[in-house]
This record gives structure tokens, sequence and C-alpha cells, in this order.
């Protein structure tokens, strides 16, 4: 079941709470993982109306999002509350600037609302590295075997890997873990010291911050 919409617009964050309330009578988990990443490009050159929108939909919406949840049944009941962001909202990267500086605030405020919603409702995020999805088809599919190499565990990640750490952080299995975040990304962070065969790559694959779905 789904309701097609724009997470920017807030009326459509009320529609699906609404929607997911009258079909399972309760909402226990909430995943914000709609996201853009443009403007792609320096941010010298970035519009602003475009720089706002990339914080209207990373940022905001999942606030709004959280705060429907939060009104309509975890203030009572309690709940989950898992964000996407990236392995790249701790560096700097060429092209990717208003990405991962909005996802940088998604980290925050992940740690934030943890911290405000604490203790009914927990709040993690994941952060995947680069992940086989549309959105991030120009970062991968030109020189996957390339990048794949540069990866201490020897390939891209798949939708499947985030989703099953986003399973793992929503479930009474981690029910004593609010504030954190998890890197989901086959090694990017260790990948200096891993002297395998795309050991030559590394410095290409640190200099971008990759886009997780």
């Amino acid at each position: 079941m789904g309701l097609a919409g724009d997470v920017g617009e807030p009326e459509h964050l009320r529609a699906v709470t609404e929607l997911a309330l009258r079909a399972f009578g309760r909402i226990d988990v909430v995943v914000n993982n709609a996201a853009t990443n443009q403007p792609y490009g320096p941010l010298m050159e970035a519009d602003p109306q475009a720089w706002r929108q990339a914080f209207r939909v990373n940022v905001e919406a999942p606030l709004r999002l959280v705060q429907c949840a939060w009104r309509a049944w975890m203030r009572e009941h309690g709940g989950s509350v898992v964000n996407i962001c990236t392995e790249g909202a701790g560096h700097a990267g060429p092209n990717v600037g208003a990405y991962g500086t909005s996802k940088a605030a998604l980290l925050h405020l992940t740690r934030q609302l943890a911290g405000e919603l604490a203790p009914k409702v927990r709040v993690n995020s994941v952060s995947p590295g680069l992940v086989r999805t549309e959105m991030a088809r120009s970062v991968w599919e030109p020189g996957e075997r390339q990048l794949a190499a540069g990866l201490p565990l020897g390939r891209i990640g798949e939708p499947d890997d985030v989703a099953r750490a986003v399973v793992w952080l929503a479930s009474d299995t981690a029910d004593w873990i609010t504030g954190a975040d998890l890197l989901v990304d086959g090694g990017t962070r260790v990948r200096t010291a891993y002297p395998g065969p795309g050991y030559a790559v590394g410095d290409r694959l640190r200099s971008y911050a990759p886009p997780h779905s």
C-alpha cells in the first residue's frame, strides 16, 4: 500500500500518516528515506531555490513526518524512527555540497530528536555508502568494478543491505539504542588500510560523498 506524492508538501505527510493509521490502527515505525541529491555541482553555482528544496526534502520533511506520527500515535504509545543519512555527511566532496550539507543537518536532527523524544520514541539513523540505486546510477554505473575493488568488502551496496540495517534498528532487538548512526558502507571508512586490488583508487573513492538512493 502506498500514497504517491511529494514529501516536500506538508499536506502529503499528513495524508500518509492518516492513511497508515486508518489501515493499521497504529504507527510503530517511521523511516525517512525519500531524498534528493540536487542541486548537483559546485556550491558557487547552486541556485538558491534548488538549495532550499534540498533542505525542504532532506531535512524539513523528515521532521514534519515525525511530528505527524508523534501527534497521531507515538506521543502516547512510543515507537521508533530511522532516518537515512549518508556516509558522506562527515566529509566534503566535489559537486555534492548541497546533498552532503543537508544530510549532515539530518544527522544532527536525528540526535536532537533522540534526546527530545526519549524515552518513548527511539530515533536513529543509517548512513549508507555507495548503493546500487537509480539516484546514484551516474556514480556507480560507469566504473562499478573499480569502485567495488576499492572497498574492503569487495562490492558496492544493495538496497537490501540498507533495509536490513533499518529493520534491525527499528526492532525491539535494538531497544537500548537511540541517537546512534549505523554505517552501512562496505568498509568505506577503513579502505585506506586495505591493500587490495582497488588500493590505487582510494583517493577517487575518498573524494566523493555517495548518494544513498
